[in-house]
């Protein structure tokens, strides 16, 4: 049984490297807005910031983005830029990680996935009472 435990973890581990062969979500992906997204490996997991801006000013404000949607008042101020909006991203199977994300213009967090369609695309993707939506991401040189 410690066997097959340790063959299962060690498969997680080879998927979750990047070692399949198949391509990594980890780098800068541009959203549809203009937000560059970094995508990091944090500790096993996977995680993503916002990496820059696009307006880098809030059009209400003409200074530049808080996190003003937070439900927690005292996390309003906070810059978005560096903001994680992905965590604790999973492998689920080849190419589709799970976890948590952050949505900056509601202030909640869901469930979602991070889908990997090919090279230069992935797919964010957030969960709420069984339903999915999201954006492609492409990907940055």
């Amino acid at each position: 049984m410690k066997i097959l435990y340790l063959a299962a973890l060690s498969l997680v581990f080879f998927i979750a490297s990047g070692e399949t062969g198949l391509p990594s979500p980890i780098g800068t992906w541009l959203d549809r807005d203009g937000t560059k997204i970094r995508i990091n490996r944090c500790d096993q997991h996977l995680c993503g910031f916002i990496a820059q801006l696009s307006p880098q000013n809030d059009p209400m404000t003409n200074r530049p983005w808080t996190d003003k949607n937070n439900l927690d008042p005292a996390k309003r101020d906070r810059p978005r830029v560096g903001l994680e909006i992905l965590s604790s991203m999973r492998p689920k199977s080849p190419g589709k990680w799970s976890g948590q994300l952050y949505n900056v213009d509601d202030g909640n967090i869901y469930s979602g996935n991070l889908i990997e369609l090919d090279q230069s695309t992935v797919r964010i993707e957030g969960c709420s009472l069984g339903i999915c939506g999201g954006e492609n991401l492409r990907r940055l040189k």
